[in-house]
């Protein structure tokens, strides 16, 4: 290899005209904003690393949060994010493979292997595309504060709702209507905004006590009997309260949801399985750290919270101002280093596809070297050297 080195005088190798390493203007630039891009990149990751460390057990672990694959579900963690992972490092080595054929003059090979490497770009974007959308949504339990203020993310398989059946009629539907569209958004909007009860005993019962309150509230000042009126509302209130906690203290099955109409449904629900409290912010009783709640007892936390017809008791999913899966920063970075390294990987594919036709059209031949090639290859190579990085930092540690 010696016996073909170039060997430059002290005033050509001065001169400003020839380069020391032989290395082309193009691809020196190319280095200088990989090297300033990877700076970028550190910064981001010695961000979340110290976010991480400060928040300490409450922080989500990759299978916790990752653990679906497309048509098949959940119980898969991580699996879906090692294949995205292994298609990209493919991509890698199929981009090497059309660098070579460009070192051989092979036109033809330079075309296979980048429509390899730009096909595998394309399905490493639209699985990030999907994970996303995952994320946003979030799982069917999400994340519940419990009695004592302390929030749990919930872990387990979310029993199938069949259908809702009208036990008490409201504007449009009647008793004994069934619903059997749009089954898990309504129930979730429910347990959003404070529309799960245990019963339809305990919907009338907490309708009653708002009634009292609201009478309780008018003036009645100096009207006759105002006192004797005021101290019977006093009385309903008080034994409609100790009826509200003989009624929560019954079992329930699945409870029930008032629609959209006003009307009271029953829920018709198959029972969850292998369901599991983790801890995420400490209350009174159950602290961050604490070991997970499982079984039957983790079922009725759980339930008897969604149930009490309180608004903003559960989290569903993630965006930038609320998190389902652990404190809000996670979900922060998590948008904004995966989107950005997403976005390298979306221009990466587009200069792969402008560079393809080049070579398509006989640019490149013609020029007599395939250095653009290489320029986009040592491009792509950075992208998937850095999603190493992130798959390690986000999903694995």
């Amino acid at each position: 290899m010696g016996d073909h080195a170039v060997q430059l005088d002290s005033k050509t190798l001065w001169g400003g005209k020839e380069s020391p390493f032989s290395t082309s203007y193009g691809k020196l630039m190319m280095w200088f904003f990989l090297v300033s891009d990877a700076l970028t990149f550190t910064g981001l990751l010695i961000a979340y690393g110290y976010t991480r460390h400060a928040a300490q057990a409450a922080w989500p672990i990759g299978e916790e949060t990752f653990n679906s694959m497309p048509f098949l579900g959940h119980g898969y963690p991580l699996l879906y994010v090692a294949l995205m992972t292994f298609i990209l490092i493919v991509s890698s080595v199929t981009m090497v493979l059309a660098v070579e054929a460009g070192h051989r003059m092979d036109k033809k090979g330079v075309i296979k292997w980048m429509i390899a490497t730009i096909i595998g770009g394309f399905f490493f974007v639209g699985s990030q595309a999907w994970e996303w959308s995952h994320f946003i949504h979030g799982s069917e339990f999400g994340k519940i504060e419990l009695a004592d203020g302390s929030q749990a993310i919930v872990r387990g398989h979310f029993g199938e709702i069949e259908n809702f059946t009208v036990v008490q009629a409201g504007s449009h539907l009647k008793v004994g209507s069934v619903v059997t569209s749009d089954l898990l958004h309504q129930f979730q909007h429910a347990a959003e905004t404070g529309g799960l009860f245990k019963s339809t005993e305990m919907v009338n019962n907490l309708k009653n006590q708002k009634d009292i309150i609201a009478a309780l509230k008018v003036d009645t000042a100096g009207k006759v009997g105002a006192k004797a009126t005021q101290d019977n509302l006093k009385n309903k209130l008080a034994g409609l309260k100790k009826d509200l906690e003989a009624i929560k203290s019954k079992s329930s099955n699945n409870g029930v949801i008032i629609l959209h109409d006003g009307s009271i449904a029953k829920i018709n629900k198959k029972a969850d399985e292998h369901l599991i409290l983790i801890t995420k912010k400490s209350g009174s009783k159950y602290k961050v750290g604490d070991k997970p709640i499982e079984g039957k007892k983790a079922s009725e936390l759980y339930y008897t919270s969604l149930q009490e017809g309180v608004q903003n008791k559960v989290v569903y999913g993630a965006n930038l101002k609320q998190n389902e899966y652990g404190p809000q920063q996670y979900g922060q970075f998590f948008f904004f280093i995966t989107g950005f390294h997403g976005f390298h990987v979306f221009s990466g594919v587009i200069i792969n596809i402008i560079i393809c036709i080049g070579v398509v059209m006989g640019t490149y031949h013609k020029r007599g070297h395939y250095e653009m090639v290489e320029k986009t290859g040592l491009y792509w190579h950075f992208v998937d050297l850095v999603w190493v990085f992130v798959f390690t930092f986000f999903y694995l540690l």
